[in-house]
C-alpha cells in the first residue's frame, strides 16, 4: 500500500462528470476517479473545513463511529475492475468495512485518517506525470482556491 492525497475535485469536461485527483505521497503518480456530484460536493466541503448547520452524510458517519467509540485509521483504495473502484474503512478496532472510494475520501477527510492505495491499482491505472503535467495540477489547485462546493449541485 501507498499513501496517497487528496489534491481536489474538479468537473471534468465536455461530460461534467465530477473526479477526485489523488497524487501519491513522495511519488509522481496521479490517480484519477469519476465519483457523483454528492460526493464531490462532501470531499469540496471537507477539504474547505467547511461544516453544515446539520450534520450531512459523512460528518453523520464520523459521528456514529465516534459514538460507538471508534476511530477511522485509514481508507484503502484497494482494487479496480472494469473502472470500477473499490475501497475498504480500517477503524482502531481492527474492524474492516467495505465502502466506495468517493464517500471513503470523504469521511477519510472529515475523521483526518490516512489514504493508501494499492501498489497495484496505482500501477495499473496511476498517471505518471511530467514537469508540463505538474504545471496543470499546478492550474487545476489555482482552479480548486476558486471553486465554491455550490458549483457541483445540478
Amino acid at each position: 500500500m501507498r499513501e496517497v492525497e487528496v489534491i481536489g475535485v474538479r468537473v471534468e469536461m465536455p461530460t461534467n462528470q465530477p473526479l477526485v485527483l489523488l497524487r501519491e505521497a513522495g511519488g509522481g503518480r496521479y490517480l484519477p476517479i469519476w465519483i457523483g456530484a454528492v460526493e464531490a460536493t462532501a470531499i469540496a466541503f471537507a477539504q474547505q473545513g467547511s461544516e453544515s448547520s446539520r450534520p450531512m452524510t459523512h460528518e453523520l458517519m464520523k459521528s456514529i463511529v465516534e459514538a460507538l467509540g471508534d476511530d477511522l485509521l485509514e481508507v484503502h483504495i484497494t482494487a479496480v475492475k472494469d473502472n470500477v473502484f473499490f475501497a475498504h474503512l480500517v477503524f482502531a478496532s481492527g474492524l474492516e468495512v467495505e465502502a466506495r472510494p468517493s464517500d471513503s475520501l470523504a469521511l477519510a477527510l472529515r475523521a483526518g485518517a490516512r489514504i493508501m492505495c494499492a501498489e497495484e491499482v496505482l500501477d495499473e491505472v496511476g498517471l505518471k506525470s511530467d514537469h508540463h503535467e505538474d504545471d496543470e495540477i499546478e492550474k487545476f489547485r489555482e482552479f480548486l482556491d476558486a471553486i465554491e462546493p455550490e458549483d457541483f449541485e445540478q
